[in-house]
């Protein structure tokens, strides 16, 4: 556990919906919460993600090659962001915004691109005395999954009830929605089943990793792919500017290292031992 942060339990509940996007059961959960007090008044909170296996990749309706070939992946467990980061969040470690194209503390931060979201991670770390970082695409996908094998964390389907994605675009049988046109405040909608909010669609969140254009040859303890020079890398989650297919968990989006967009952000990851 992390030095000095005094994991304590917490309890949320998620939800499952089937093809058509109804709500078919909500389901308790409890998951062991850490805060690193950044500032007074502004926590960062993270959640413990057990140690485990899983399929990593997809066939997906609306998936890419890029997404194959389906392989295990073994993952020591980690503790991860129980939100993308907030603008309050990243002002407290930074000491300034970014240009945001929208403000508000609880909003996620945007207009950032991975060089930013790495130097980030380096000032939190010399500030908490910790190794904070990115984490890796199977970290990442690990954690959004939940233990589900669905296109979803929430099963076949997502809908604008509990995820922000432009919802003039459907998925499965899904109905359409609403398109918000950018982000809200991080929290608003359920979890998913390992206590971890906003994972599909609000903003992309970057990744360690980087870019390959398929899995051949991917690490298969969750490590992120090295990267030998200066190279394009993965954000991962989808956002509110995306379809529903975008923000599938097994989604992969190739970024450059430098370029800022408004609908890019971060979550941050923690090691168990840290």
């Amino acid at each position: 556990m992390p030095t000095g942060l005094n994991p304590e339990p917490y309890a949320f509940e998620s939800v499952i919906l089937d093809r058509a996007g109804a709500l078919i059961q909500r389901l308790p959960g409890e998951a062991l919460r850490a805060v690193e007090l950044l500032a007074p008044g502004i926590p960062l909170e993270l959640v413990a993600i057990p140690k485990g296996f899983f399929q990593m990749g997809s066939r997906d309706q609306g998936g890419y090659p890029d997404e194959l070939p389906i392989h295990p992946v073994f993952l020591q467990g980690f503790w991860l962001g129980k939100y993308p980061l907030t603008q309050a969040q990243w002002q407290a470690v930074m000491g300034r915004l970014p240009d945001c194209r929208f403000h508000g503390p609880d909003l996620p931060v945007d207009t950032i691109c991975w060089a930013d979201a790495q130097s980030f991670c380096q000032q939190l770390s010399r500030r908490t005395g910790r190794c904070y970082s990115l984490p890796s695409e199977a970290q990442w996908e690990y954690a959004c999954r939940a233990g589900t094998r669905t296109p979803f964390s929430l099963g076949p389907t997502i809908t604008t009830d509990y995820v922000n994605y432009v919802g003039v675009h459907t998925y499965a049988e899904a109905p359409a929605g609403v398109y918000r046109h950018g982000p809200i405040p991080v929290g608003a909608f359920p979890p998913n089943p390992w206590g971890l909010y906003d994972m599909h669609g609000t903003v992309w969140e970057f990744c360690a990793d980087a870019w390959a254009p398929d899995y051949a040859g991917a690490p298969l303890d969750g490590s992120p792919r090295p990267a030998s020079r200066a190279a394009d890398r993965v954000a991962r989650g989808g956002s509110w500017h995306e379809t529903p297919a975008h923000c599938r968990s097994a989604m992969r989006l190739q970024v450059t290292e430098t370029d800022r967009m408004e609908f890019y952000g971060l979550r941050v990851l923690l090691p168990a031992e840290s």
